[in-house]
């Protein structure tokens, strides 16, 4: 079965998701964004939602993480929690 790690951040509004990713693009730390705006209880590990598998995540966060681009930026990605900006940090076939 497929695992993947990654991060995230998790906030209430669209455009408050883009300001933080034009942020840390712009240079500023995840880790240290995820701290100060996440409301998920993993803002205070800088976002790290550790290891999962397929399906133990919303739908459209499932997609993005076992699609996506390993190392990369996603977001904002909407789901009935808010808006999330997240990053795959590994995923195994």
């Amino acid at each position: 079965m497929a695992t993947a790690t990654a991060r995230h951040i998790l906030v209430e509004t669209e455009d408050e998701c883009n300001a933080i990713k034009q942020k840390i693009e712009g240079g500023d730390s995840f880790e240290s964004m995820a701290k100060s705006h996440s409301k998920c209880p993993s803002g205070q590990q800088g976002g790290d939602l550790g290891s999962f598998g397929p399906g133990q995540m919303v739908k459209e966060f499932d997609e993005v993480v076992f699609s996506g681009e390993v190392g990369v930026l996603h977001g904002p990605v909407q789901t009935q929690f808010g808006y999330h900006l997240l990053e795959i940090t590994s995923r195994e076939p």
